[in-house]
């Protein structure tokens, strides 16, 4: 039997308690604990990039990060995007550019295009290429993702 790790933490700017093994990724614990099921699992190794989400600023794969090690942080998902029932101008765009398909790989697409934009809110192609390179679509090809970020590079300055 293993015991659990109470663990406290901010998910989306509203505190969170959960209970966790200490093996459980932060992932396990978003989707199966906490009940955020945003946060798509692709690879399950790090290679894909589909859970990313945001630690304290930070962009990473959250199945390579244990639950446990969320204590303290403060947590950005795919759900603490969108302002209520308002998209943010980054999912509108993927939306208005076609810039998903299955849909497995967009929620950390828009998680590490909004941690972009925040640190650099006018990226050329090649900076959004690179930013966005631990990020992989089987479906779409890239060029409709970058399109959807150079445009809501252009909506954010815009507002």
């Amino acid at each position: 039997m293993t015991t659990k790790t109470h663990v406290q933490t901010t998910i989306n700017g509203e505190p969170v308690d959960f209970l966790c093994e200490p093996r459980q990724s932060l992932l396990e614990c978003l989707r199966d604990v906490i009940g955020l099921t945003g946060t798509k699992e692709g690879c399950n190794d790090g290679n894909c990039g589909a859970c990313t989400v945001n630690i304290d600023g930070r962009i990473v794969t959250s199945c390579l990060v244990l639950g446990v090690e969320a204590q303290g942080a403060s947590i950005e998902t795919i759900e603490g995007i969108a302002d209520g029932t308002n998209l943010h101008p980054i999912q509108l765009a993927f939306l208005e550019g076609a810039a998903l398909q299955c849909g497995i790989c967009t929620p950390g697409f828009i998680v590490a295009t909004k941690a972009l934009l925040e640190k650099n809110p006018d990226p050329t192609e090649h900076e959004i290429r690179f930013w966005l390179a631990n990020n992989l679509c089987r479906c779409t090809g890239y060029d409709k993702i970058v399109r959807a970020v150079q445009e809501a590079a252009k909506k954010m300055q815009e507002a």
